[in-house]
């Protein structure tokens, strides 16, 4: 009986080195990035809980929720994952596909400068209408504070989609804001709040509400804002909560 007992607390000891050794494996062979190893190892039992969900799990379900639970798992480790591998991709073959890619990488990471020259570099040719890239190329310039310079493209796209889209009028909000033309502003951010999927559209609005002195506007688009989070599904309450901060953040230097 005591050498039972003495067996299975040896089997409990070694288990979360029997795991890890099994994880490394299927790390190795099915070719995942070096650092999963050294998490893995250097981190035992953390280590593997996380690459389960990241990897293991999603590996062995095959299904669109698991994998958005193991690419948003990836991305909290590393954030550049994208960025390097869009940027290798454009490194390779510099097409308007893979500078698209990187920009939107790049973005996300807030090089907007970066980003702004990679759209200008595909706007060539066939694709210098291009509505996406005029898109990105414009917000890239509002974010850098280059207002006059995107006010040319957000009226093109609007004048080409006719109606223009939800993006197109927020990003129109964005440079009338800049430029002053705050009855015009208040309009399209109005608009683009009420059509606009997701938080961005409302979130905005809040901010501009705040940033014009109009605070209980304001709050009420944060409470709408606060209740949309409450109500939507766990995997899009994280990009919920950051366009909250932003509006929040806004209304806090108001």
């Amino acid at each position: 009986m005591f050498m039972f007992g003495s067996g299975v607390s040896l089997l409990f000891a070694l288990a979360p080195l029997l795991i890890g050794v099994a994880l490394c494996v299927h790390a190795v062979r099915t070719g995942q990035q070096l650092y999963w190893v050294f998490i893995i190892l250097f981190i035992p039992v953390l280590g593997s809980l996380v690459y389960a969900v990241a990897i293991l799990i999603p590996d062995l379900a095959g299904g669109t929720r698991a994998k958005r639970m193991g690419m948003a798992a990836r991305d909290a480790l590393d954030p550049m994952r994208e960025y390097r591998q869009a940027k290798t991709a454009t490194d390779d073959s510099p097409t308007v596909h893979n500078q698209m890619r990187l920009a939107v990488a790049a973005t996300q990471l807030g090089r907007h400068a970066e980003a702004e020259q990679l759209y200008g570099a595909a706007m060539q040719g066939i694709h210098a209408d291009d509505p996406t890239l005029l898109l990105g190329r414009a917000n890239a310039l509002i974010e850098l504070g280059r207002a006059p310079e995107a006010l040319p493209l957000v009226e093109k796209l609007a004048e080409e989609q006719s109606p223009a889209s939800p993006p197109t009028v927020l990003a129109q909000a964005r440079v009338f804001e800049a430029l002053g033309r705050i009855a015009e502003a208040d309009a399209s951010y109005q608009w683009a709040a009420g059509r606009l999927p997701g938080l961005e559209g409302l979130a905005r609005y809040a901010a501009f509400l705040a940033r014009v002195g109009r605070k209980s506007e304001a709050a009420d688009n944060l409470a709408e804002i606060d209740r949309r989070i409450e109500r939507a599904n766990p995997q899009f309450r994280r990009e919920g909560r950051a366009w909250r901060d932003l509006a929040a953040q806004a209304m806090a230097r108001a």
